[in-house]
C-alpha cells in the first residue's frame, strides 16, 4: 500500500487550472441551453459556416453539422450527436447523445418539429437494399411530434422515385429498424425490436408488441394490433389482431377500439361482420370469397362506415402485387 500511495501526487497547476477550465465550459453549456432566442455552440463542436442555425440552437461538446444541415428554431444537439448530408430539422428538435442524423449521399433527409431522436440512433442514412446504385437520389421524410428511441435505425429510400416515410405523433421505442421505402401514418406505438423490411406499409394507430418481425411488402391495417413475437408475412386487415409464427388472425382489437374512441354499436358491428367471415356456422356451405360477399351485400352491415372500411381492407390484400392476408382458423362458432 505504501509504495503506492508514495506515487500519490498533486496535479500541477496547468492541469488544475484544464481541469476547472472543462467543468466551466460544461456549466457554461448547460446554462446557455436554457436561455430562450439564443444559440449556443460548444467549443468543441464542428458546425460548416455555410451550414443554417435557427435562433435558440443549442449545440453541445464534441457535435458535428455538416454544410448542407439546416436546423430550426431551438433544436438541441446533445454532447457527440451528428447531422450529416442534406438533413433539415424542424424547430425543437432534440438529438440526444450519440444519435446520427442524414448522411453525405444524394437526396435529402427532412425531419419535421418537435421530434426526439434517442441515443445512439441512426435516421436518414443508406439503406440496406442491392437494387441502391451509388450516386441515385434517396429521401427521407418524417412529420412531427415523433419520439425515435436509443438504437433504432431508419433508412432513406432505395431509389430515387420513391421516399421513405414517417407521419406525426408515433413512438418507435428503443432497437427498431424501419427499413427503405417503408410508409408509416401517425399515432403508431412500435414496441422495443419491431422490425419493418423494405416497403412494409403501416396504417394508423397500429400497435405492435416487442419482437417483432413484418416482412417486406406486408401492409399492416389501422386500428391493429400485432403480438409480440411475432412474424408477419401476409397482411393485417384492419381493426384484427395477430400473433404466432407465421402471424394468424386472432379476433378483432377490440382494446385498442375501445381506447379510441369506436362506439359500441360500431364494434358489435364489425364482430358480426367478422363472425361471418372467419367464423362460419357451417364452413362447408360457403367459401371465403363468398361469405365476405354476403357481408358487404348485408343491409345491415354495409352500411356501418367502419364495416365498410375493413371489408376494403380485406378485398384489397388481395389485388395484385399484395400478399394476401393472414392465414386465420376456421371453426364452428356454435
Amino acid at each position: 500500500m505504501n509504495s503506492l500511495l508514495k506515487f500519490r501526487r498533486p496535479l500541477s497547476p496547468s492541469l488544475t487550472s484544464l481541469s476547472l477550465q472543462r467543468l466551466s465550459t460544461t456549466l457554461h453549456y448547460v446554462f446557455e441551453e436554457k436561455k430562450e432566442g439564443t444559440s449556443f455552440i460548444h467549443p468543441t463542436a464542428i458546425v460548416h459556416p455555410n451550414a443554417v442555425i435557427g435562433q435558440g440552437v443549442s449545440v453541445g461538446p464534441l457535435c458535428t453539422i455538416g454544410p448542407s444541415a439546416k436546423l430550426g428554431n431551438g433544436c438541441q444537439m446533445h454532447p457527440s450527436s451528428h447531422i450529416f448530408g442534406n438533413t433539415k430539422l424542424g424547430s425543437h428538435c432534440v438529438l440526444m447523445t450519440g444519435a446520427v442524423v442524414g448522411d453525405d449521399l444524394s437526396g435529402r433527409t427532412v425531419i419535421g418539429c418537435n421530434n426526439i431522436i434517442g441515443h445512439h440512433a441512426v435516421v436518414g442514412i443508406k439503406c440496406q437494399d442491392m437494387k441502391y446504385k451509388l450516386g441515385d437520389e434517396c429521401f427521407l421524410d418524417i412529420g412531427d411530434n415523433n419520439e425515435i428511441r436509443e438504437f433504432t435505425s431508419i433508412h432513406r429510400s432505395s431509389k430515387s422515385c420513391d421516399r421513405t416515410v414517417i407521419g406525426d405523433n408515433n413512438l418507435i421505442m428503443g432497437s427498431c429498424h424501419i427499413a427503405h421505402d417503408c410508409k408509416i401514418g401517425n399515432n403508431n406505438i412500435f414496441a422495443n425490436s419491431s422490425l419493418l423490411a423494405g416497403h412494409v406499409i403501416v396504417e394508423d394507430y397500429v400497435h405492435t408488441g416487442g419482437p417483432t418481425v413484418v416482412h417486406q411488402f406486408c401492409h399492416i391495417g389501422s386500428f391493429s394490433f400485432i403480438g409480440g413475437g411475432s412474424v408477419v408475412s401476409q397482411d393485417v386487415p384492419k381493426y384484427m389482431m395477430v400473433s404466432g409464427d407465421r402471424a394468424e388472425l386472432r379476433g378483432l382489437n377490440f382494446e385498442g377500439l375501445r381506447r379510441c374512441g369506436f362506439q359500441v354499436t360500431e364494434i358489435k358491428s364489425l364482430r358480426t361482420a367478422y363472425r361471418k367471415i372467419f367464423m362460419p356456422s357451417n364452413t362447408n356451405s360457403m367459401g371465403f370469397d363468398e361469405r365476405l360477399s354476403e357481408v358487404e351485400h348485408n343491409e345491415d352491415l354495409g352500411s356501418v362506415p367502419a364495416v365498410c372500411s375493413m371489408l376494403r381492407s380485406i378485398r384489397d390484400s388481395f389485388t395484385e402485387n399484395r400478399r394476401g392476408i393472414c392465414k386465420f382458423r376456421q371453426w364452428s362458432s356454435s
